[in-house]
């Protein structure tokens, strides 16, 4: 007999459900159809009964957690024989699953410090051995009130067990960072988006330490890839990266001005990404306008025929009138918009006329 299944809530960057729901439909043929949550625009839910490491393996997530519900009008009945020892089977699962096994907990709840909540990490400390961590601890334990609530809980409580030890966005590979470097969630829905195939001759514009590329080539593997940048600290660290990601042999690393014609003998190419700097960690807001048109200038200069573009930028407005200028050349498809940390980028899908 199949063991039963249980909802899983994936969490996700608020923009990016409909590629985190064909992820979770192509990749987990054990799950059950993705369905929303009640008032919340950053998580969906599914009923799983598959292998637990392979929801580590999600490249649009930030994280999964096992939710778990129970008919209790207040946090501190959980801390009782019939609903506690569920809890501690799903912290035994992230112990099993990961290869990184948590060190500390924390809680994550409205009112975390009220007595109810602390008996309950009393417990919890008792139980696993591990001491609890408010701000950073790897065992993340998440409490709300269920969905259809009362305010004074009636109706139950969730709890949920985020599965992996850290973000799943946290990529063990980027060993090398910089400022305003793309988040790397977003640079796998990206990835997505531009219907990645084996066959792909692939550029990374402006590739700063290379998170766009090496996201394409974890989706698929590509003909040949090219990545091109002209500061020489971003190329060292896109080495980097690309070494810890296992794919330094299958790039070409460029150091040169996207304006340059030098690199461009190495293209066509169906694929190309790019996230320009935006002006506040990286680049300038002045100059970001002829950035961008030279950017689809340069792209539509190396684009093979009906080759994708994707662009991730924070410049919208920019953006959109460069795209206006370049209608000729590129054709818009999808555009999401996603929200980051107080931002809002866009991704731009074009397509070369």
């Amino acid at each position: 007999m199949p063991p039963p299944a249980v909802p899983v809530e994936f969490l996700f960057l608020p923009g990016l459900g409909p590629v985190v729901a064909r992820e979770v439909r192509d990749r987990l043929p054990d799950a059950g159809p993705v369905r929303e949550v009640p008032g919340r625009s950053d998580s969906l839910v599914a009923d799983y009964r598959g292998d637990w490491a392979r929801l580590l393996d999600l490249r649009t997530i930030v994280a999964p957690f096992l939710l778990l519900s129970f008919p209790v009008p207040r946090p501190r009945s959980l801390t009782s024989g019939e609903f506690f020892p569920q809890i501690m089977d799903a912290v035994r699962l992230v112990q099993r699953i990961n290869p990184e096994t948590p060190q500390t907990f924390r809680i994550d709840a409205a009112g975390s410090d009220s007595a109810g909540f602390q008996r309950l990490a009393s417990q919890l400390e008792d139980a696993t051995g591990l001491p609890q961590v408010p701000e950073d601890g790897q065992l993340l334990l998440r409490f709300r009130r269920s969905p259809g609530a009362g305010p004074a809980g009636a109706g139950g409580w969730d709890v949920l067990v985020r599965l992996s030890s850290r973000p799943l966005s946290s990529r063990p590979w980027r060993v090398a960072n910089l400022p305003g470097a793309a988040n790397a969630t977003i640079a796998a829905a990206m990835s997505e988006l531009t219907s990645p195939r084996p066959g792909d001759r692939v550029a990374n514009l402006m590739c700063g330490s290379g998170t766009l590329l090496i996201e394409r080539l974890r989706a698929a593997p590509a003909r040949f890839a090219v990545a091109v940048d002209a500061d020489p600290v971003a190329v060292d660290c896109c080495a980097e990266n690309l070494d810890a990601a296992g794919l330094r042999g299958r790039v070409t690393l460029l150091r040169a001005d996207i304006a340059d014609q030098d690199w461009a003998g190495s293209g066509p190419f169906d694929v190309l990404l790019a996230d320009p700097p935006w002006g506040t960690l990286m680049g300038e807001h002045q100059t970001n306008a002829a950035l961008h048109a030279l950017l689809l200038e340069r792209a539509h200069a190396v684009a093979a025929p009906g080759a994708r573009l994707a662009v991730l930028t924070h410049e919208v407005r920019i953006m959109e009138r460069c795209l206006r200028a370049a209608e000729a050349q590129w054709a818009l498809g999808d555009t999401v918009r996603v929200f980051q940390k107080g931002h809002y980028p866009r991704i731009f899908l074009l397509r070369r006329r």
